[in-house]
């Protein structure tokens, strides 16, 4: 069993929050009008939060001209990439399915991005103890071995010991988390939830739900062997 980790087991938009007013508090120190560059950096995360050049538009965005944005850029980031937060709430159920899937077989978790924010992301959320391994595609490769890329989940697969066709996935992204499932011959259970809940089911899922405790439900069947037939999405 696999999982992603923004928006599929707890509210992405909370951990960008506190990343956006460290960013506007470092733009203060730094003589900046922080209130603006955060209001800005929002509005881009709001856009789009994994496009990548999200400060450099808001720093623009902001007034800031931009001969000074190459320079202004390093502490920002740093700013962003520091943020900790001491807790982000999972979504309701989140961790009573985590727990009965890890009673049935090896849960892992993979995620995109900075593996510092990714790492700091988990911390947070507290549900480090029921994942059986995080593999963070970005410690892999960079931008380039992010999801569709199937490198992630074939050392994923590697480190739960099962054979990567074997996975189910678990994300709330098609273009990532049922593609990649895809590029492996693996299955996929699609949650329409967070920043791309309204994204159009492409590629197509094994199936479809509105939260993780119901796509776990569903995975539960599949582990235990009574759910071998796609179900209908819900």
């Amino acid at each position: 069993m696999v999982v992603d980790l923004d928006d599929t087991l707890y509210p992405q938009a909370a951990y960008l929050a506190g990343a956006a007013a460290a960013v506007g508090a470092a733009a203060t120190a730094a003589g900046l009008d922080g209130g603006r560059v955060h209001a800005a950096l929002l509005r881009e995360l709001a856009a789009g939060s994994d496009t990548g050049g999200t400060i450099d538009r808001a720093l623009l965005a902001a007034g800031v001209p931009a001969a000074e944005v190459p320079a202004r850029v390093p502490a920002l980031v740093a700013a962003f990439t520091a943020h900790a937060p001491a807790v982000l709430a999972p979504y309701p159920g989140v961790v009573a399915a985590l727990t009965a899937l890890a009673e049935v077989g090896p849960v892992g978790c993979l995620t995109d991005g900075n593996p510092v924010i990714q790492a700091a992301k988990v911390a947070a959320t507290g549900l480090g103890p029921l994942l059986g391994g995080v593999v963070v595609t970005d410690a892999l490769g960079g931008r380039a071995a992010r999801k569709p890329a199937p490198a992630g989940l074939l050392e994923l697969a590697g480190r739960l010991g099962v054979p990567a066709d074997r996975l189910l996935v678990i994300g709330d992204r098609p273009g990532k988390d049922v593609a990649v499932a895809a590029a492996v011959g693996a299955r996929a259970i699609r949650v329409r939830q967070g920043e791309h809940a309204a994204a159009p089911d492409r590629p197509a899922a094994w199936a479809v739900t509105d939260s993780f405790p119901a796509a776990a439900d569903l995975a539960l069947a599949v582990l235990r062997g009574t759910g071998r037939r796609c179900p209908a999405a819900s």
